[in-house]
């Protein structure tokens, strides 16, 4: 079987010219270039903010804690609260970007998300809804406030971080597969509908990374999962066993930089891939989808957890 590499963009661009993106005609980094990114008060979102601050760019950044707000404030981020579930924050965190910007940003970064786990048929509407206004209705609103700055300025890159689980159902991830589904749907055509103006659109697909997005998953579970009168009551706690004593450890598992990796390059090349699939089970599990029969794919996932 021929393993399809999902990570290498169209248009093959060597390490050393995206530390030197001039020699290709891409746009160099320094500190006029600004990047908002949400989620950044720990793993994916906490790395490539610092990342970029090291790289030259002006970053802003937003979390919710005061305590993550004031460490990326000492490191030179400007830093801002923002809860996606909250209009009225989105709101302000763009004012204030753009008021401190000039009127102008270059990039977005939709980093911020939690994962609701749970079978389908345990999952209250209210949950499911929740999930939905944390990892996409907030993204969107978010987006769509700030694309009029980037046609007004005539560029711009937009880049959401996705998941594996946007494109493979695993089982127990519902609520956050189907969120990364339809982020993945709304933003591909808004990737269309932006073609010629001069603002990309790119999906990032991280499969295991090391992240805080499992543990701080174990609330939302606690609060909206009724364990003991649920069919699923033994899978449910041999998971949380699981969780409670560190998580899920494997091999394939990468840092956030690997994500930082193709992140640079769907912000710096000229025509940037719409999808960057990370980790190899999450290129392995792409790259299955596309050569098995349906029904052989989604048995096999079905063992998944």
């Amino acid at each position: 079987m021929i393993i399809i590499d999902l990570s290498r963009p169209a248009v093959y661009v060597k390490p050393d010219a995206i530390a030197n993106p001039l020699r290709f005609g891409l746009p160099a980094m320094n500190n006029n270039r600004s990047i908002l990114i949400t989620g950044a008060s720990s793993g994916i979102g906490a790395h490539c903010a610092r990342a970029l601050k090291r790289d030259g760019w002006r970053v802003f950044a937003t979390a919710r804690r005061p305590e993550d707000l004031a460490a990326l404030e000492a490191d030179g981020i400007e830093a801002f609260y923002l809860d996606y579930r909250e209009p009225e924050a989105i709101a302000a965190v763009v004012e204030n970007v753009l008021t401190r910007s000039g009127g102008r940003l270059d990039a977005l970064f939709n980093n911020g998300a939690y994962a609701q786990a749970g079978a389908v048929e345990d999952l209250p509407v209210d949950a499911l809804r929740e999930q939905f206004e944390a990892n996409l209705f907030g993204w969107h609103d978010l987006t769509r406030r700030l694309l009029p700055v980037m046609r007004a300025q005539g560029h711009g890159r937009i880049v959401h971080c996705s998941s594996v689980l946007g494109l493979l159902p695993i089982r127990y991830r519902g609520a956050y597969a189907a969120s990364k589904h339809a982020l993945e749907g709304l933003m591909l055509c808004m990737r269309a509908e932006l073609q010629g103006s001069g603002i990309h659109v790119a999906l990032i697909e991280p499969g295991p990374i090391r992240s805080r997005i499992a543990a701080n998953g174990l609330s939302w579970f606690e609060r909206n999962i009724d364990v003991e009168r649920s069919f699923h009551r033994e899978a449910y706690q041999a998971q949380l066993a699981r969780l409670r004593g560190g998580g899920t450890r494997s091999r394939f598992k990468l840092g956030p930089d690997a994500v930082y990796t193709v992140l640079r390059r769907a912000l710096l090349h000229p025509r940037p891939r719409p999808h960057y699939v990370v980790t190899l089970p999450a290129k392995i599990g792409v790259a299955l989808k596309r050569t098995l029969p349906a029904s052989m794919f989604y048995k096999l996932l079905a063992r998944q957890e």
